[in-house]
């Protein structure tokens, strides 16, 4: 994948590029210091991956990254935590906390690149095509698959589709978090983010930020926490 850094500040950058260099997967193609360079580079360059700081002057990440095309993937990175769940918000795929650690970098690259596999894939993509009141039926190559909602783990979004995790498999749809969210059974599905859905009866465990299934971590959104701490308690407690 041909990826970019942009950051404003040299030491993040170079900090940022000795991690990268030993990432196979990876090629660098530029480096910036401020969003309206690196925008301009992407007009007439192809990137697939932006590393991408929240806090800059002029534009900041979070802006910027609502304004580049959807086939562009993005991984914000911060020193602040308190900015790195708003990375959700602009379809971030995920996001890292500076001093970056290499084994969570390569965990979002990894990321990244399933991501980036799922989206080729949208000309053949799976195609929502209707429930019932234990089941989503998707269509994939003129067959019809029947997703079981109690082998739903969770639901995320990703840019104009949604990804549903099941135990064995991930399959790809068009559609928005929001209208699978109204097929689902309420009591067994909670939304937690504005990119996430989950079924409470995989949940591992949480704390006030984050939800744990399995190898993954999902982050809890702050207009959804309270609304999931009161239906998951009523329910488990």
């Amino acid at each position: 994948m041909k990826c970019m850094i942009v950051d404003d500040e040299p030491l993040a950058r170079e900090e940022m590029r000795n991690l990268l260099k030993e990432i196979s997967s990876l090629e660098i193609v530029g480096e910036f210091s401020n969003a309206i360079s690196a925008l301009d580079f992407i007009k007439t360059n192809p990137v697939d991956l932006l590393f991408l700081d929240i806090m800059m002057p002029a534009v900041n990440g979070l802006d910027f990254a609502q304004s580049l095309p959807d086939d562009k993937l993005v991984i914000l990175t911060t020193a602040y935590t308190q900015y790195a769940l708003r990375g959700y918000e602009v379809d971030a795929i995920d996001y890292l906390l500076k001093p970056i650690k290499k084994d969570r970098l390569i965990k979002a690259i990894d990321k990244a690149i399933t991501y980036k596999k799922l989206l080729s894939l949208k000309d053949n993509k799976n195609t929502f095509e209707t429930s019932n009141e234990d089941a989503l039926f998707i269509k994939s190559e003129r067959k019809y698959y029947k997703i079981a909602f109690k082998d739903i783990k969770f639901i995320e979004a990703l840019k104009d589709y949604v990804v549903i995790y099941t135990p064995t498999n991930k399959l790809i749809t068009a559609m928005n978090l929001k209208t699978i969210h109204q097929k689902l059974l309420s009591d067994v599905f909670i939304r937690v983010s504005k990119s996430y859905l989950i079924n409470i009866s995989f949940i591992d465990s949480f704390d006030n930020h984050t939800i744990y299934i399995d190898e993954f971590e999902i982050p809890i959104g702050e207009v959804y926490r309270d609304s999931f701490f009161q239906k998951y308690t009523a329910g488990h407690l």
